[in-house]
């Protein structure tokens, strides 16, 4: 009789640990000396971790060209925060490869040895942004939670979790936190010309905003500083190519020769962005065997 209670036990806990096993578990903090940079995941399980990231890309602020305005205004902002004192969640939005993701790398380059950290999190897993805020709450680090390429569509359960954590919990804000975001839309919501349908005038002219567009522009709002970037002409395209060409080593005078090529690659990949004069060095240069 015992010898069967104590295999039913046994079998018991064995169920037990396996349902456990499969359970999303608390999000715990990870050891903090192995990178400055790390990518929130989520497991088929629902398990979230914090991955470092082993190889952090180099990017340093002097190596972006042409967006001298906006980069004031970003190492400015994250200067404050590291030193400890106010500084903005912000958004940086506009035209495609002009810089917005690179100049958060940058920064996280030039701040790391005095504390920064980054954490990337996928749009898709927003909803578990408080738990990673929690785990970083009272480290002596100083967090960019940077979210790349942000957009929602209609009823996305991350849109709300963002805009809890940026302004409307009953929690206070965490002092070594910040979201950094980039997008291509300003206020990260698709508008549609049927938004504008629930607008009123009262008999006075006032206008009374209808709430499908109160709630489109209420979560860019929420972020204090706002960054715009906007297309490259073609003199500022080509000393962006420039910069790079002369960051891989092409000599001088190849770069002066090197201008039509990058002039004609530009026209079939239909723009002139830092990223497109990014490849076309990258191609170049391997071309010349830089």
């Amino acid at each position: 009789m015992n010898e069967k209670l104590d295999h039913l036990l046994l079998r018991a806990e064995q169920l037990i640990a396996r349902i456990e096993s499969v359970l999303p578990q608390p999000l715990t903090a990870p050891d903090w000396s192995q990178s400055v940079a790390w990518r929130y995941r989520k497991r088929s399980s629902g398990h979230g971790t914090l991955e470092p990231v082993r190889q952090v890309a180099v990017m340093r602020l002097d190596d972006l060209k042409e967006i001298d305005a906006q980069k004031e205004k970003v190492q400015r902002n994250t200067e404050q925060f590291v030193h400890g004192r106010t500084a903005n969640n912000m958004l940086l939005t506009g035209a495609r490869g002009t810089g917005k993701s690179s100049l958060i790398k940058a920064c996280l380059h030039q701040y790391a040895p005095q504390g920064l950290r980054l954490i990337e999190v996928d749009k898709a897993d927003l909803t578990d942004l408080p738990d990673i805020v929690d785990v970083c709450s009272g480290r002596p680090e100083k967090f960019i939670v940077y979210c790349d390429d942000l957009s929602f569509e209609e009823g996305e359960a991350g849109y709300k979790a963002l805009k809890s954590i940026l302004d409307g919990s009953v929690a206070a804000a965490t002092p070594n936190v910040l979201v950094y975001a980039t997008s291509n839309r300003r206020h990260l919501l698709p508008e549609q010309m049927k938004d504008n349908l629930s607008y009123t005038t009262s008999a006075d002219g006032e206008i009374h905003p209808g709430e499908v567009v109160e709630e489109k522009i209420s979560l860019s709002e929420r972020f204090g500083l706002w960054v715009s970037f906007y297309p490259f002409s073609q003199e500022e395209y080509l000393a962006i190519v420039a910069q790079w060409l002369s960051a891989l080593g092409v000599p001088q005078a190849t770069i002066e020769a090197a201008r039509p090529e990058a002039l004609v690659w530009a026209l079939e990949r239909g723009s002139r962005s830092g990223r497109v004069a990014y490849q076309f060095a990258r191609d170049f240069a391997g071309r010349q065997g830089a």
